[in-house]
């Protein structure tokens, strides 16, 4: 018999960092290390290769919400030269972890969701 899984959300599977097929098995080791396959139902995660897009994502996010927050500390609030370098210098490469951590597992889920592979002219 074959079990019929119900298919996991992308996205819920991406915020949650769970295995993109059963959404239960955790998809990291630590705060970004891939597993080698789901501890729960054994997915290889040889497949994944997100590439550079978790990092770009992270770029363009973090860029504006740190300027954004740089321009209202300084013209609303006038914080001093020490309290933008604690803002930028401290909490953004926090976030920046964390959202590279998020941003990544979507990207993994939504390769395997659209089984997304290399571009290739003959199917081996």
């Amino acid at each position: 018999m074959t079990e019929t899984r119900t298919p996991v959300s992308p996205f819920s599977a991406g915020l949650s960092c769970k295995c993109p097929r059963c959404g239960e098995g955790p998809l990291f080791v630590n705060v970004l290390n891939m597993r080698d396959a789901c501890s729960v139902c054994g997915l290889d995660y040889k497949f994944v290769d997100t590439g550079d897009g978790p990092a770009i994502f992270a770029i363009f996010i973090l860029g504006f919400l740190s300027m954004g927050a740089a321009m209202i500390a300084e013209f609303k609030f006038g914080v001093p030269w020490w309290g933008h370098v604690i803002l930028l210098g401290l909490v953004m490469p926090l976030f920046a972890v964390l959202l590279l951590r998020f941003l990544k597992a979507t990207l993994i889920a939504l390769q395997y969701k659209n089984k997304a592979e290399e571009g290739r002219k003959v199917k081996d």
